[in-house]
């Protein structure tokens, strides 16, 4: 049999009309939107219980907290999924609100950069803290 995608006799007329193939592509977008919610379940909890067991001890319980190899990791993993789960978020947003091409485009390209830097910026500031830097 043939492959749908390729063959374009098999597509249904309204796919035809618009251009549009299978809908696989957006399952990729879907499963890594399911999957980063999964894991911010337990790494926020992580860092909210962590959070609160120093809070108003100061700086220095907080520096001490981040130093320990398993805390370094568990908040390098919670700023990275938290800001992939986002970057991934805007762009369903965009997609679906934004009907300019050209401006919907941009703006996915804008909120992805954006989103890498924060990643960058808030892993960069975990290591900085457990390196002690």
């Amino acid at each position: 049999m043939a492959n749908t995608s390729s063959n374009p006799g098999l597509r249904t007329q309204l796919g035809r009309v618009r251009g549009l193939g299978s809908a696989k592509a957006g399952s990729h977008h879907w499963w890594l939107s399911r999957l980063t919610s999964v894991a911010l379940i337990p790494l926020t909890l992580w860092f909210v219980f962590g959070a609160l067991s120093i809070v108003g001890d100061g700086h220095a319980a907080a520096v001490e907290w981040l130093s320990s190899p398993f805390s370094a990791v568990m908040a390098i993993l919670f700023v990275g999924v938290t800001f992939q789960h986002t970057a991934s978020g805007i762009q369903v947003v965009l997609e679906d609100y934004v009907h300019n091409e050209l401006v919907k485009m941009a703006s996915i390209i804008a909120a992805k950069f954006l989103c890498f830097a924060l990643a960058v910026a808030g892993i960069f500031a975990v290591l900085k803290i457990a390196f002690g830097g």
